[in-house]
């Protein structure tokens, strides 16, 4: 099948109109922040939708312009992971890595982008340290930020893979150790 862009899927139009809010709305966060962009190793961009239907409609759409590399069952629901023939333009960067979650337990405020997530390479215990660096403290202690730190992990991965949240509530920059192709390859790693 001849891959498409995005933009030129139907089941996709959703996400296509929704860039623009979400890639302002990023923009803001980290100017927010006092936090430069453009040096950032940009590993993927994540989508949220509360219906079961959504997300399949969403995979169907990203099945006709992307490959699928990983899908499987991350806290209770299923996360699939899609490389675009063509990368979203996203502020400072081209991102070619989609992540697709299920809808889970939590409700959120939008359905479409939700998140960026930044790999900072180095020792992974370090690595809330090391992306609160990267930010001014007043902007972290500003109304309306949250910082979030959590260990999310999929059967079968044996990288160690911390994360730090900063969110406004609209849109969320994630910090990580490792890329996503990383955690997937290293599934089948025999140890």
């Amino acid at each position: 099948m001849c891959m498409s862009e995005m933009k030129n899927v139907e089941e996709l139009a959703d996400l296509a109109a929704d860039l623009p809010r979400f890639t302002q709305l990023l923009t803001h966060l980290a100017q927010r922040l006092a936090l430069d962009l453009l040096p950032l190793e940009v590993d993927h961009i994540a989508l949220r939708c509360h219906q079961n239907a959504t997300a399949e409609r969403w995979k169907q759409g990203l099945l006709r312009c992307a490959t699928l590399f990983s899908q499987k069952e991350i806290a209770g629901r299923p996360i699939a992971l899609f490389e675009l023939a063509t990368p979203l333009d996203v502020g400072p960067w081209k991102i070619s890595v989609v992540e697709l979650p299920w809808p889970g337990q939590r409700l959120y405020r939008h359905e479409g982008w939700e998140h960026v997530e930044v790999v900072l390479r180095g020792d992974a215990s370090t690595l809330g340290t090391r992306a609160l660096a990267l930010m001014a403290d007043e902007g972290l202690m500003q109304q309306g930020i949250a910082i979030k730190t959590s260990a999310p992990q999929g059967a079968g991965e044996k990288l160690p893979n911390p994360t730090l949240s900063v969110t406004d509530g609209q849109v969320t920059i994630k910090f990580h150790p490792w890329s996503l192709k990383e955690i997937v390859a290293s599934e089948s790693e025999v140890q």
